[in-house]
């Protein structure tokens, strides 16, 4: 149970470590850029620990859910001149602020300041008896989700200073905006080429060695559907030549052996032909001839997939063989595997993404129905939880469970890398697809020698991105809900 519980604050530190990783590739280039930057917070909610220094709030917040980066401006003024508002970089905490926005506007704001917003409202109030019913219909429509853009931008206690308006996020250029938003998930993918490098080169990759780890007695076809040899099965090259388990193959002929791979091909290619081996054995130099026997076996493909021909059957083709099977042993891998390694992993998540409707389905049917989780499906925090503590309480060595932990910190880096990417407000993607069509649509302008349109108004993604907080946070309720009562079964 202990190790168990180790598993899961190993993963929950690595996790936080990622994130607070991720708002730091934020944060830097917004100084950089001279972007006011109020706050650097982990978790949302309920401010647990806090300290401030300069200009900017650094703390720890009680929902470790994610964390954020407020920085001053970040939705520009409905009209010139009116205040831009404070906003952040963070997923949750941006619907957070829009949703109790203006009570805490109002919290905040001086009694001079309260009492010049309630003559500002009565006298628009007049104004607005003297309009025509249809228009006061039209204003009252505007309401609800529609009326979250004028909120978020009425809504922030944190009013730009006087003279700061220069530091404000949306009067950057484009090209600093997506610098800006996409130094989180660049950090996240920097860190999956750490944790990734660490779980290749540093621990590696079980593969063939040269020793032999099994021997048989006889040697069957690949389409034979016996399981065991019958007395009257030949006895196999191997086994007739005296060759045992924990042999290690030295050379053929004279030709040095480097790997498993060359020796089966030099195996394949030389049915019918006397071969003299040179073996090691118990750290002595030996030496036996054998002869390879033609055998059918099953082709396989690059990936190890079984190959099979255009009516789905199992290839097969006749080789060389002697009866003997490799021993596996882990070796570290060259670091020019890692970038192919983590692009392999980008291409998963990203598929899992693009089909995250009908994953959620298998994931409701998992849940509420008879049918098994998908292990190559999404998880929530808690799966992954659960997955570290059963590898951590794993009867195998340390090293082999240490390996798996980091490849699995590898891979939530992975999916914090391309989910940000999703061109959706409020994740990094949305704020980077309204850089890019602000960017497009002030060249246009220049190229058609029309007045620069200005920033554009992003505000107006606000009901966009209440909606996607709502339908991911159903999401996630739904795979917390999957993954305690039908967790990912990984280990039987």
């Amino acid at each position: 149970m202990l190790l168990y519980v180790l598993g899961i604050l190993i993963v929950l530190a690595g996790l936080a470590l990622s994130i607070a990783l991720h708002e730091i590739g934020h944060l830097v280039p917004a100084k950089l850029f001279g972007v006011k930057v109020t706050q650097y917070m982990i978790g949302f909610g309920r401010t647990l620990w806090s300290r401030k220094k300069g200009e900017t709030e650094y703390g720890v917040k009680l929902l470790p859910f994610g964390g954020y980066v407020a920085m001053i401006g970040m939705y520009p003024p409905k009209k010139p001149g009116e205040a831009p508002r404070a906003s952040t970089t963070g997923f949750l905490n941006s619907v957070v602020e829009e949703s109790a926005g203006s009570v805490r506007a109002g919290a905040a704001g001086s009694r001079q300041e309260r009492e010049a917003g309630s003559a500002a409202d009565a006298l628009a109030e007049l104004e607005r008896i003297g309009d025509p019913p249809a228009a006061v219909a039209e204003e009252e429509s505007r309401r609800g989700l529609a009326g979250l853009a004028d909120e978020a931008r009425l809504a922030s206690a944190e009013t730009i200073a006087e003279g700061e308006d220069h530091r404000t996020f949306y009067r950057l250029p484009m090209w600093k905006k997506i610098v800006i938003m996409l130094g989180g998930p660049v950090m996240n993918l920097v860190l999956a080429f750490v944790f990734f490098a660490i779980f290749l080169v540093g621990f590696g990759l079980p593969q063939n060695s040269t020793t032999l780890g099994s021997v048989n007695e006889c040697l069957l076809p690949a389409s034979s559907s016996a399981s065991s040899c019958s007395a009257s099965d030949p006895a196999a090259p191997a086994a007739a030549a005296g060759l045992r388990p924990g042999d290690r193959i030295v050379s053929v002929d004279g030709i040095k052996i480097e790997s498993w791979e060359q020796f089966r091909e030099i195996v394949g290619d030389s049915a019918g032909v006397s071969l003299e081996l040179g073996i090691e054995r118990d750290g002595t130099a030996q030496s036996l001839r054998l002869t390879p026997v033609a055998n059918e076996r099953a082709v396989v493909n690059p990936d190890g997939t079984a190959a099979t021909d255009a009516e789905g059957r199992p290839r097969t083709e006749t080789v060389g063989m002697i009866g003997a099977s490799p021993a596996q042993e882990t070796a570290p891998r060259p670091l020019t595997e890692v970038p192919a390694f983590v692009g392999e992993n980008i291409e998963r998540v990203a598929g899992v993404i693009v089909r995250l409707p009908e994953r959620m389905v298998d994931v409701w049917n998992a849940a509420f129905g008879s049918e098994a989780r998908d292990p190559d499906g999404p998880m929530s925090v808690v799966g992954v939880g659960r997955l570290a503590g059963e590898v951590a309480s794993l009867d195998a060595p340390v090293a082999a469970r240490a390996q798996v932990m980091v490849g699995l910190l590898g891979s939530l880096n992975v999916a914090l890398f391309v989910f940000n990417l999703v061109p959706l407000m409020p994740l990094d993607g949305g704020h980077v697809a309204g850089a890019l069509y602000e960017g497009a649509k002030r060249g246009i302008a220049r190229l058609r020698r029309k007045p620069d349109p200005g920033p554009i108004d992003t505000a107006r993604m606000v009901p966009v991105t209440f909606a996607v907080v709502v339908i991911l946070g159903g999401m996630s309720v739904l795979l917390m809900y999957a993954d305690i009562v039908k967790p990912v079964q990984f280990f039987g």
